[in-house]
């Protein structure tokens, strides 16, 4: 009778095989890591095979920050044209625009994906990854629809990969001096938040324009870069990059900047899910121009108290929306127009755009006065580099979506918001509805087109 061994005794990762599989070629031992390192180069059994889907714009710069000392074995994007210059960097990684196709193919000889397309894409892309048991960073925001978010979430625990968001600014020192000056104490109990970013993705000026007909580009595939959204014909006013403006594939100002701007304290605060939000709109009918987002906007979330903490008021300003000027602020100072003000029972700090970028208290005063506490939050040296680690080392990186997600949930809201301004929604995030609004409630899981699942 054969004894076989359990399961934990003959499993064997591919590092370790790497690493066996070296000696048997060679017939001597392994050249140890830390001579390999001391050379400059990376250890064969530390790289990591990494496959990107949408390799223009962000996805490029993502790219160049993941590439060192790791292998990119596959590109995936549906305009060849578009991605050219990062298919010519990587002559050796194999090419294809249909993601569907390249797990087909590849997915045994890929360890972490990369998803970088429009906003309404990521869902499906990063969803066939993780349950193919790969690790995936997805650049922000996480999806294009609450249930899309949530099922992201769920999906990377049950699947248990190493994830990441892509608000890079979750990485910056400057984000950890924030939460630990709120832990400090440094302004008081923190009860109203004004964050927001002066861009405008809007395409009001553009909808006219849809009428026109035009021909798809030859190097692009539009079937597949609609992917699950409603079938409409092929427009130039789309892409690349304006359709963030519109409210089929993008997610407006607050979905663009929400998950930058608003990371440091939702995290520093334990912020979670809101009770209720409201948004404020001027010019604009989300009845006749729904295709759109407005050009500015103010959404007020509430967030109940947690913890030792009170409750909370959020206010979100877009576009031609600003932030209120601070009272504190100086005379000669210009106003934050994309970033925070944080104002506690004892005081007011303020932050920039990405990762509370020159986060201080004002008056100036009374930032040169304060006594900085120590540092109580884990550094990280970047953003890409962490989940790259978070991979080798088996544990979580600092945005997994654990904490993507919800942080994600909260500018989607808002988008659903916007579709209905002036009108109070009242949020059950437990149950992932709204508890006061029918019509809100069909926004949370819109449906795919025929061909298209999560």
């Amino acid at each position: 009778m054969t004894h076989r061994k359990p399961a934990s005794a003959t499993k064997l990762n591919r590092r370790d095989f790497l690493r066996s599989t070296a000696v048997f070629a060679t017939g001597v031992a392994v050249v140890p890591r830390h001579v390999i390192a001391a050379s400059g180069q990376t250890p064969p059994s530390e790289k990591i095979r990494i496959a990107a889907i949408g390799i223009a714009g962000m996805g490029a710069g993502d790219i160049d920050s993941l590439a060192p000392g790791n292998e990119m074995v596959a590109l995936c994007d549906v305009d060849w044209a578009h991605g050219a210059k990062t298919f010519a960097k990587f002559p050796s990684a194999k090419q294809y625009k249909d993601f569907r196709r390249m797990f087909d193919e590849m997915h045994q000889g890929i360890d972490a994906v990369l998803v970088a397309t429009p906003d309404h894409t990521h869902a499906v892309a990063a969803m066939a990854a993780i349950k193919l048991g790969k690790h995936v960073y997805c650049e922000k925001p996480l999806a294009h629809s609450l249930h899309e978010v949530r099922e992201l979430t769920r999906a990377a625990k049950k699947y248990n990969v190493v994830t990441q968001l892509g608000n890079q600014g979750h990485s910056f020192e400057s984000c950890r001096f924030l939460c630990e000056w709120i832990q400090d104490g440094a302004i008081g109990n923190v009860h109203t938040i004004h964050a927001g970013c002066a861009s405008v993705n809007s395409a009001l000026d553009r909808l006219p324009q849809l009428v026109e007909k035009h021909d798809v580009p030859a190097t692009l595939d539009w079937d597949l870069w609609l992917g699950p959204a409603q079938y409409r014909p092929y427009h130039p006013s789309y892409l690349p990059g304006k359709w963030r403006a519109w409210t089929p594939f993008g997610s407006g100002t607050v979905g663009d900047w929400m998950c930058h701007v608003v990371d440091p304290v939702f995290w520093a605060l334990d912020l979670g899910a809101p009770s209720s939000l409201v948004a404020e709109v001027k010019d604009y009918d989300p009845k006749k121009q729904a295709d759109s987002y407005p050009r500015g906007d103010v959404i007020t979330y509430k967030f109940p108290a947690k913890g030792k903490r009170g409750p909370i008021t959020l206010k979100w300003f877009s576009g031609t929306d600003r932030i209120p000027r601070p009272p504190e602020l100086e005379a000669d100072e210009k106003n934050i127009e994309t970033g925070a003000v944080v104002m506690g029972d004892k005081g007011t700090m303020v932050y920039g755009s990405h990762g509370a970028s020159q986060v201080r208290l004002i008056p100036q005063a009374k930032n040169d006065a304060y006594k900085r506490p120590a540092k109580t939050f884990p550094r990280v040296k970047g953003h890409h580099w962490d989940w790259l680690q978070a991979i080798r080392n088996g544990t979580k990186s600092g945005s997994d979506f654990s904490c993507g997600g919800p942080l994600t949930e909260v500018p989607v809201l808002g988008a659903i918001a916007l579709k209905m301004p002036g009108v109070t929604l009242e949020w059950d995030s437990v149950n992932l509805s709204f508890k006061n609004n029918a019509e809100a409630n069909k926004y949370i899981n819109p449906p795919y087109r025929k061909g298209w699942t999560l």
